[in-house]
């Protein structure tokens, strides 16, 4: 059985990468984007593969940067995690397979700012969306800010920053952050992918 922090499964022509990272809550340390940089590479040279679904274990999607290793950086080694955090989104924003974030919990911080790059948000009903670095005196920097906006509307989205405050599936649903919601999540981007 595969283990590690990024499970890559294949079902016909669709790739199914799992965030495997319970402990950490599937934190995006340093080390996570390095080897999500590789792997998105790799998959995005695949040409067998029309779709990319992501998707976490338990309850969490992703929960955004690694808050004890963004505390202990400095300015040098900030603007380095930054940059390499910008070069993962865009990667996978210029991946050339359809991309699906099947949101199974919790998604927050840099984690809303990978499933901001997918082409396609589907969510569990038990979906959870927030951008708290508000409430840590930091802001996204991985492309939220700019597509967050295009999403639903440049007020709502300065609110949503602003006030670190946690956003419901349904409420996600209703202006448009994600296109549907189902249980299991999983599922319902799987029933897409076959749709290709």
């Amino acid at each position: 059985m595969e283990s590690g922090p990024l499970l890559t499964n294949l079902s016909g022509s669709t790739a199914i990468v799992t965030f495997n990272r319970p402990e950490s809550r599937n934190s995006l340390s340093t080390p996570i984007l390095v080897e999500l940089d590789k792997l998105l590479a790799n998959l995005a040279n695949n040409p067998a593969l029309k779709t990319l679904v992501f998707t976490g274990v338990g309850d969490v999607f992703l929960s955004g940067a690694n808050i004890p290793e963004l505390s202990a950086l400095d300015s040098g080694n900030a603007r380095d995690f930054s940059r390499l955090g910008q070069k993962v989104v865009r990667r996978l924003t210029d991946t050339p397979q359809l991309t699906i974030a099947a949101i199974n919990g919790y998604c927050m911080g840099g984690g809303l700012d990978f499933a901001l790059a997918c082409d396609i948000r589907l969510s569990s009903s038990s979906a959870v969306f927030a951008h708290p670095g508000a409430r840590l005196g930091i802001i996204t920097g991985w492309g939220g800010t700019q597509r967050l906006p295009r999403l639903i509307g440049k007020a709502r989205a300065i609110e949503f920053f602003v006030t670190a405050r946690r956003m419901k599936s349904t409420e996600a649903l209703k202006i448009g952050l994600i296109t549907s919601v189902c249980d299991p999540v999983i599922e319902g981007a799987m029933l897409l992918a076959n749709k290709r």
